[in-house]
């Protein structure tokens, strides 16, 4: 068996199996097929996506699950789910939130649907573009804001990857604009990925 940490960070993943493990192991297993749905509509939405380190996006969707369950120790069937299908409707034209709902329920559309970005209006404005997605964010669900600081942890520690074509930028506005939310939150666990993504970007700036 490959060692992971012998495997460069943006190249790490998570395999079905691996999946399969932990949720038999320690998640809810009368809903592992409804997970195991989403790694596949996931996988296959983010199948030809490469990011601009050159690894596969599904990669980064993996590893933002793999951050949920096992450094926060969270195995929430819903938030897993829409762990993996956060960015689904961003990079779909075929899925909408309706078919979210028939497949996974309202609750994993809903928080599915509050953490896509207009992609399109973001090329031409993205600083507003994001300070909306922002405020949205700041009225949503805890799992919302979990799944989107996960996500953010994960591209903090690719920069190093030349993941980010402005790192500088992509730092700052996760200090200033997404941290706060985490910080006034009594959430634990939001306290935790606020904690970590800070510790990364001070080991990034100096």
């Amino acid at each position: 068996m490959i060692d992971p940490s012998h495997i460069p960070y943006n190249r790490r993943s998570l395999s079905q199996a691996e999946l399969e493990e932990r949720i038999q192991t320690y998640g809810d297993q009368i809903h592992i097929n409804r997970i195991i749905d989403a790694y596949d509509m996931a996988r296959s939405v983010h199948a030809s996506q490469v990011r601009n380190d050159n690894t596969p996006f599904f990669d980064h969707t993996a590893r933002t699950v793999r951050i949920i369950m096992d450094e926060l120790g969270l195995y929430d069937t819903d938030l897993i789910t829409a762990a993996f299908l956060h960015d689904v409707l961003e990079d779909s034209s075929n899925i909408t939130r309706d078919v979210l709902e028939y497949n996974f329920g309202s609750y994993v559309a809903y928080v599915v649907e509050t953490l896509t970005k207009d992609l399109a209006k973001a090329k031409t404005d993205p600083d507003n573009i994001d300070l909306q997605y922002v405020s949205r964010l700041k009225k949503s669900s805890h799992d919302c804001i979990l799944i989107k600081l996960a996500a953010r942890l994960d591209n903090v520690r690719c920069i190093t990857f030349n993941l980010k074509r402005n790192p500088v930028v992509y730092l700052a506005n996760t200090l200033e604009r997404y941290l706060p939310i985490a910080d006034a939150s009594n959430n634990p666990r939001l306290h935790t990925l606020a904690a970590m993504i800070r510790q990364e970007a001070n080991t990034l700036l100096g």
